[in-house]
């Protein structure tokens, strides 16, 4: 091996590890952002073109493919199916002060881990980023809320840093058992 080849090599190295940094950042900010309420903040993270998507698992049989959990999007019923305008409005009753499920205000807690980057098959300017999320939630006196799950996210590099392009939600339970999911995930 040449001097040469070693110092691309690390080169690649060290930049394979800054982009993970980077990402990890990008995901532990948003997750600032939405702990503390700063809706508008974190709506700036979203690409226009986003799509936001929690289909409802299926139980399966150990013998069947995992594969048909989630029916392809659109083909059934998800929690969420939305792009950037309907989770401005999610955003906007947020803010009224007169949403039943949010006033008072929720206490959350997003736990972001086991993040995976990869560079998207699709386009030079997305990465694909997957990682585990426990989202706590506490409302009023008595009521918790924890749910735990896998995120698919498309990831846009831009001169301002990363803007989520699509986050695919898979919930780790088929049957949501909170009274609600005016939070995001």
């Amino acid at each position: 091996m040449t001097a040469e080849m070693e110092e691309s090599e690390i080169r690649t190295t060290a930049d394979i590890l800054q982009r993970q940094y980077d990402v990890e950042q990008f995901l532990y900010l948003e997750a600032q952002l939405l702990d503390d309420w700063h809706y508008r903040e974190w709506f700036n993270l979203l690409a226009d073109d986003l799509r936001y998507w929690m289909p409802v698992r299926k139980n399966r049989l150990r013998r069947q493919r995992i594969e048909d959990e989630v029916a392809p999007r659109g083909i059934e019923m998800a929690h969420f199916d939305d792009d950037k305008k309907s989770m401005e409005i999610r955003i906007m009753q947020k803010e009224t002060g007169k949403h039943w499920a949010e006033e008072p205000p929720s206490r959350s807690r997003h736990l972001v881990t086991n993040v995976r980057v990869a560079a998207s098959s699709t386009a030079r300017d997305l990465l694909d980023v997957r990682s585990n999320f426990i989202i706590y939630r506490n409302r009023l006196e008595t009521e918790v809320d924890i749910w735990a799950g896998e995120r698919f996210d498309v990831l846009r590099c831009t001169d301002d840093g990363f803007q989520i392009a699509g986050r695919t939600i898979l919930l780790d339970q088929n049957v949501v058992l909170s009274k609600n999911l005016s939070i995001f995930f």
